[in-house]
């Protein structure tokens, strides 16, 4: 049906919409069924037990999270020393920055490249070993310092590493002239 045909319809019929009502049998059957849902209970526990109940899972849940994670914090350079903990900031930057510009010329010179990453790879295994090391030592300190020698290391390394591709890339040119 169509807009149209639904206004005329109800035009037509509107007497019949004004003067029909349900019959009284419905509405009989209307009151018994809603009084039927009143006669319904709920059945089950008490309010005030299921408030409980949810605030001990609550609280479980909590105490779970808490203990978890309270278990696995590893322990820093900074929690040792804030002076070695900037040192380490400082390096791991500078380090994450060359290595930026290492992967420059890896394209140019994938051999030389591999092994100089061969050789970060292994200073980098070692100082991982080093930061597992700091969580059960009994001299922190000690574990520290090398830790962030380690970083100098590494920066060192690189920073021989971009000299030579620099030496290399500037031997290429004078070649080609």
């Amino acid at each position: 049906m169509n807009k149209r045909s639904i206004e005329e319809y109800i035009k037509e019929n509107k007497k019949e919409f004004d003067f029909n009502t349900p019959s009284d049998q419905l509405w009989a059957r209307i009151e018994a069924g809603l009084d039927k849902e009143k006669v319904k209970k709920k059945s089950g526990m008490p309010f005030w037990l299921g408030i409980a109940a949810s605030l001990i899972l609550i609280m479980t849940v909590t105490f779970m999270y808490t203990s978890r994670k309270g278990g696995k914090q590893e322990l820093e350079i900074a929690d040792i020393s804030p002076v070695y903990g900037k040192k380490e900031m400082k390096f791991a930057s500078l380090i994450e920055e060359k290595k930026d510009s290492l992967q420059v010329f890896a394209k140019k010179n994938p051999v030389l490249y591999k092994q100089f990453s061969s050789d970060l790879n292994q200073l980098d295994g070692d100082y991982e070993k080093l930061k597992k090391e700091l969580q059960h030592s009994p001299n922190q300190e000690v574990v520290v310092r090398a830790m962030v020698k380690n970083l100098e290391l590494q920066l060192q390394v690189i920073n021989q590493q971009l000299s030579i591709i620099n030496e290399v890339n500037q031997i290429k040119e004078e070649n080609q002239i």
